[in-house]
């Protein structure tokens, strides 16, 4: 079943909003190729954080007030 900004995989409860829909986009395109579902909500997070981490070039969410996020 494909998953949406509404329903998605409890492991993606704690992602960024934007990582978390890239993560849904990804993981539905590869459940279209035929993975298995494990397969493609592990790989969809994955990608997902590599692909805010090249577009933001680091953690996309902000810091705490008064704290510098470092990696």
């Amino acid at each position: 079943m494909p998953w949406s900004e509404a329903y998605y995989p409890v492991s993606m409860k704690n992602l960024p909003p934007v990582v978390r829909a890239k993560a849904i986009e990804i993981a539905n395109a590869l459940l279209e190729a035929g993975r298995p579902e494990g397969q493609a909500i592990r790989i969809g997070i994955a990608r997902a954080k590599q692909w805010a981490a090249r577009r933001w070039g680091g953690d996309p969410r902000p810091a705490p007030a008064g704290r510098a996020r470092f990696s």
